[in-house]
């Protein structure tokens, strides 16, 4: 068994870390595109291109924020403060521990900024030591890096280990029968990647779901532990509808986002690896990011008996009809996307490796064109 410490690397170097968080900025930025991309050929509704946005920009400000608190890295600020722990062997984005270490500084954020001198008295310092001295401000840009960082926090809207669902109406069906989408997300821990959960039910309560003091935080804590991307999405799904009698889960989806590799910051192995190192590519266009999507969808609803008396429904969801998968994906469908700048596009293109004939090819460029192969 591997040690997972083994395939984290720290970046220790300032440069180096300043490009990793500036390819992050501009990846999630082609993003938003893609699916906006998408929502435009009808392939993606515009409430998910919404849902899905919100996360992405959330992720966004959480790279951010830990760009402002590794900004001095690798720097001698008289301080030992260490560096960003990344994913270098299967995700390329930062380990989860990370994050798990933002959110404990969040709840401290204010206090830290009470005891801290203001950015412009920071800057004032910096001119005067520059002016007097004649020497760098090592100490007070770390600093001044050190109070953008829980200023970022406080803006709020990052994305965390654990984001709560949201529960938003979309339509009343008839008398005491509604529909609703409920969208969280998690930071997995076991692969270091962002994952986006929506999904659709119909609910049959008396009282609605996002107003029932009791079902809403079960159902929020429920889908809360079953959020691993090691679990089939039949699993979450059946073991949603079995412990909800009165909500009915009808269409289930999960977006990986990642990994991303880049030949300057990950050691995957695999055809992209090849790819990457043959494009040799310019910085800021060396990169290639996977997008999975997997939906699952209930095609028929049955009764069951409950009590003495009652009955209530249990969805039969649809799988993966083609070559048996449907069993071992969990999933009626499975969507796999690669999103990459045209010059390793076309290495990829040259190459044709086994494997790729069914993945969608997004190519983005710098002026905000996406075109999908």
């Amino acid at each position: 068994m591997t040690d997972p410490a083994k395939d984290h690397a720290g970046l220790s170097d300032t440069f180096a870390s300043r490009r990793y968080f500036k390819k992050f900025e501009t990846i999630i930025r082609h993003l938003t595109r893609v699916a906006a991309a998408m929502q435009a050929e009808g392939r993606l509704s515009k409430s998910d291109v919404k849902v899905l946005t919100g996360y992405l920009m959330r992720l966004n400000f959480t790279f951010r924020a830990l760009s402002m608190k590794y900004l001095m890295a690798g720097r001698d600020t008289g301080r030992f403060f260490g560096s960003l722990a990344m994913d270098k062997r299967d995700s390329g984005f930062p380990v989860a521990a990370e994050l798990m270490t933002m959110a404990n500084d969040a709840q401290q954020a204010e206090r830290h900024l009470a005891n801290m001198a203001s950015v412009a008295q920071l800057k004032d310092d910096m001119v005067r030591t520059i002016i007097s001295e004649r020497t760098a401000p090592l100490k007070l840009q770390f600093a001044l890096s050190q109070r953008l960082y829980y200023q970022e926090m406080l803006k709020g809207q990052l994305f965390w280990v654990q984001n709560d669902p949201v529960c938003e109406w979309l339509e009343n069906i008839g008398e005491r029968r509604r529909r609703f989408l409920l969208h969280w997300a998690a930071y997995d821990s076991q692969v270091n990647l962002p994952v986006i959960y929506l999904m659709e039910l119909e609910d049959s309560g008396k009282v609605a779901l996002p107003k029932d003091e009791r079902r809403w935080p079960e159902c929020q804590a429920h889908l809360m532990a079953q959020a691993l991307a090691g679990l089939k999405l039949v699993t979450i799904a059946k073991g949603f509808d079995e412990d909800f009698d009165n909500l009915h889960p009808k269409r289930l989806r999960r977006y990986h986002v990642g990994p991303m590799y880049s030949s300057a910051y990950t050691e995957q192995s695999g055809p992209l690896h090849r790819v990457l190192e043959e494009a040799e590519a310019p910085e800021g266009q060396d990169w290639a990011l996977a997008w999975t999507l997997e939906e699952l969808e209930s095609e028929e609803v049955r009764e069951e008996r409950a009590g003495w008396f009652g009955t209530v429904e249990r969805e039969i969801f649809a799988l993966d009809p083609f070559g048996g998968r449907g069993a071992d994906t969990g999933a009626t469908r499975t969507q796999r996307a690669i999103i990459l700048p045209q010059r390793p596009f076309q290495v990829l293109a040259e190459l044709d490796p086994p494997g790729f004939a069914d993945v969608q090819k997004f190519v983005v460029s710098d002026a905000g064109q996406v075109l999908r192969y």
